[in-house]
């Protein structure tokens, strides 16, 4: 499987890397905000969506939002460094065009919200993978 490195610099773009990232696990203290350098950056294990569907795999990947203004997050515990959290959506919102904001929505209903100058986000795999236990589900 070869390694993703995505650009987004407008909502299309962005809807490819919430596809890939969709039930990435993220733990708490490998997520913050670089006030000095407007940038937003986490670590997480992705699932290989992009797979045929027969191999269920994982992948160590970095994602990080630059031109950040501020950052709010609800319903998460940030003190609670190794809680994991489910990585469902990303989306983007213009205020004020080109500004606006980038939400990511996990599981259980916490929520980061950017505050962004503009749309401009990277991801990019950081190795090989590995076995996935089981394919994520979702209920409707």
């Amino acid at each position: 499987m070869p390694d993703l490195k995505l650009l987004a610099l407008d909502s299309e773009d962005l809807e490819v890397i919430s596809a890939t990232t969709q039930d990435a696990v993220v733990r708490v203290g490998d997520m913050g905000f670089a006030r000095a350098d407007s940038r937003f950056a986490l670590l997480m294990n992705r699932f290989a969506w992009e797979e045929d569907g027969k191999t269920r795999q994982r992948k160590r990947a970095a994602l990080h939002f630059d031109r950040v203004l501020d950052v709010k997050v609800a319903g998460i515990d940030t003190n609670a460094r190794d809680g994991v959290l489910e990585l469902l959506t990303i989306s983007f919102a213009v205020t004020d065009a080109p500004a606006g904001t980038i939400e990511l929505a996990f599981a259980g209903g916490g929520t980061i919200r950017l505050s962004v100058e503009v749309l401009e986000a990277r991801l990019q795999d950081l190795g090989a993978a590995w076995a996935a236990k089981a394919t994520p589900e979702h209920s409707l």
